[in-house]
C-alpha cells in the first residue's frame, strides 16, 4: 500500500466522528465531557497559591524579561532630568529636551498598545515626557526673557 493511503485510512475514524462532535458542541446546553488530563487536575487541586515573587519571576512581563528591566533602567533618564531642574536654563539644550519629551509621549502611547501591556514602561515614559515638558518650558521662557532684555536695557540707559 502507498504511504498516503495508510495515512488516510488511519485518519478516517477522526473525520467520521467530527461532524457529530461539531454538532454537539453547538447546542446551547452542552453536556459533553470536558477533555482534561487527570494529572493536571489532581496536582493543582491541593497546591498552594504561588507567591508574588514566583508569579513575577514567571510572568511574561516579569523580572526575567526586557519588559521589566527596560523601565527600571529608563528611570535613570527621568532622574537625570529631575536633577537638571537645579541647572540654569541657559545651560540646557532645547533640542535634547524636545527629543526626550517626544520620546516620552510617543512611547507612553506605544506601551499601552502592545501586548502584553507594559504599564511600568508606560509610567516611566509618561514621567519622562513630563520632565521634558517642564525643561522645554523653562528653556523657552528663558529665551523669551533674553529677547526682551535689550529693550529693557535701552530704557534703563535712556533714563
Amino acid at each position: 500500500m502507498a504511504p498516503t493511503h495508510n495515512l488516510f485510512r488511519a485518519a478516517r475514524p477522526a473525520f467520521r466522528n467530527s461532524s457529530q462532535f461539531f454538532r454537539s458542541n453547538l447546542r446551547p446546553n452542552n453536556t459533553s465531557k470536558r477533555w482534561q488530563s487527570s494529572s493536571s487536575s489532581s496536582s493543582t487541586a491541593g497546591a498552594a497559591p504561588e507567591s508574588f515573587a514566583k508569579r513575577m519571576w514567571n510572568s511574561p512581563i516579569g523580572v526575567k524579561t526586557v519588559h521589566f528591566w527596560a523601565p527600571v533602567m529608563k528611570w535613570a533618564l527621568v532622574l537625570a532630568g529631575v536633577s537638571d531642574f537645579a541647572r540654569p536654563a541657559e545651560k540646557l539644550s532645547l533640542t535634547q529636551n524636545v527629543a526626550l519629551t517626544m520620546t516620552g509621549l510617543i512611547w507612553t502611547r506605544w506601551c499601552l498598545i502592545i501586548k502584553p501591556k507594559n504599564y511600568l514602561l508606560a509610567a516611566v515614559n509618561f514621567f519622562l515626557g513630563l520632565v521634558g515638558i517642564v525643561q522645554v518650558s523653562r528653556i523657552v521662557m528663558w529665551q523669551q526673557s533674553q529677547k526682551t532684555l535689550p529693550a529693557k536695557l535701552d530704557e534703563a540707559v535712556k533714563q
